[in-house]
C-alpha cells in the first residue's frame, strides 16, 4: 500500500525543512512531491475561515485519502517512503489518525527553543508581509483572540511552542521507540552525526549525508512607511487571494515580496526583554516535557537556541 513508513511531524521553525532537503538527498529514502500534504491534520476538508493566507494554504491541503496515496506510488519498490507535515504534533488530533492509518509509522520531533521557535515564525510572518503586529510580544498576547477566529496553526507562536503536551498526547498513541527527538541546534551545529541518526532510527545506510542545507531563513524585514503599505498590499491579498487563479497569485505577489525584502540579512535575534516577557509561557511546559521525555531541557529556560538556520 502507498503510504508512508515515516514523518517528519514537528515543529515548524525547527529545521524540518532543511532535514527534510538533506534527507531527500539519500538514496534509500522518498518523499512525494508535495512537502507538506497535511493529510492527517483533519478527517475531511480543512477548515474555510482563518487568517491572512491561510485561506491559500488550505487550499494546499491533501485531504482525499486516495490522492495522499497518489503521492507515494512513484516511490522505488525498496525506498521508505516519508512525508514532512510539522503540524503534525502540534495538532493532537493526528495523533490518532497517524495510529489509526500507520500504526508502524516512525516518526521525527525536532524541538527548538519554544521562545526563539515563536520568535522566528513571527519573523516569517512579518517578512512575508502577513504579520500586522510589528511588536513580538504583543502578536503573542493576541493568539488567543485569533485562534478564537479560527486562525491556522502557524500563527499559534505560543501554542506551537507546548512541546511537552503535545508530546504526551502523541505517546498515548504511537510506541515510544517510534519517535526520534531531535534538538535543533543538533541539526546546526553537528550536522553529520545527527543525520547518522536519524538514518539509523529509520534503517537506512549512515554515513551518506554531511551537511543540512540552509532553508526558508525568514530575511530581515525594516520597519518604515514604505514597507507598511507594501505589508497592507500582502495582507490584502493574503485574504483574498485564493479567488485568483495561484499562477497569477504569484505574478502578482512576487514583487511585492522583493520590494519588500530588498535589504539584505537576517533579522536580529529576540532581545533578552523580549525572551522575559515570553518565556512564561512556557516554563511549566518546559519542566513536563523533561518529565515525558526523561530529557533534559532546562537550558531553555535561560539561554535558549538563538542563531538561525532554517525553517
Amino acid at each position: 500500500m502507498a503510504l508512508p513508513d515515516f514523518l517528519i511531524a514537528g515543529v515548524p521553525k525547527a529545521g524540518t525543512t532543511a532535514l527534510y532537503a538533506a534527507l531527500a538527498r539519500h538514496p534509500e529514502l522518498f518523499f512525494p512531491r508535495v512537502k507538506e500534504p497535511k493529510f492527517f491534520l483533519t478527517d475531511g476538508p480543512p477548515p474555510s475561515r482563518g487568517g491572512p493566507g491561510d485561506a491559500q494554504t488550505y487550499q494546499e491541503h491533501v485531504w482525499r485519502r486516495s490522492e495522499y496515496e497518489a503521492l507515494f506510488d512513484s516511490a522505488p519498490r525498496h525506498a521508505r517512503k516519508g512525508e514532512a507535515t510539522p503540524f503534525y504534533l502540534y495538532e493532537t488530533s493526528s495523533h490518532e489518525r497517524i495510529r489509526r492509518v500507520v500504526p508502524d509509522a516512525r516518526i521525527i520531533v525536532s524541538l527548538r527553543d519554544p521562545v526563539d521557535r515563536a520568535y522566528s515564525n513571527w519573523s516569517h510572518l512579518w517578512a512575508a508581509g502577513l504579520e500586522s503586529e510589528r511588536d513580538f510580544v504583543t502578536a503573542c498576547e493576541l493568539e488567543p483572540a485569533r485562534r478564537a477566529a479560527g486562525w491556522a496553526h502557524f500563527w499559534h507562536y505560543i501554542g506551537q511552542g507546548r512541546y511537552g503536551e503535545q508530546l504526551a498526547s502523541l505517546f498515548e498513541h504511537v510506541p515510544r521507540e517510534n519517535v526520534l527527538i531531535l534538538r535543533y541546534r543538533d541539526l546546526r551545529d553537528e550536522p553529520r552525526a545527527t543525520l547518522d541518526r536519524v538514518c539509523a532510527f529509520l534503517d537506512v545506510r549512515t554515513g551518506l549525508l554531511d551537511s543540512v542545507p540552509a532553508q526558508n531563513v525568514s530575511p530581515h524585514v525594516e520597519d518604515n512607511a514604505v514597507n507598511d503599505v507594501l505589508r497592507a498590499l500582502l495582507r490584502t491579498g493574503g485574504r483574498f487571494g485564493h479567488h485568483v487563479p495561484a499562477p497569477l497569485r504569484k505574478v502578482a505577489r512576487g514583487p511585492l515580496l522583493t520590494a519588500l525584502r530588498r535589504h539584505k540579512g537576517l533579522r536580529p535575534a529576540a532581545t533578552p526583554e523580549q525572551r522575559d516577557a515570553v518565556l512564561p509561557y512556557f516554563s511549566a511546559d518546559i519542566r513536563d516535557l523533561e518529565r515525558v521525555t526523561g530529557e533534559y531541557f532546562g537550558d531553555w529556560l535561560t539561554v535558549g537556541d538563538v542563531p538561525a538556520m532554517a525553517g
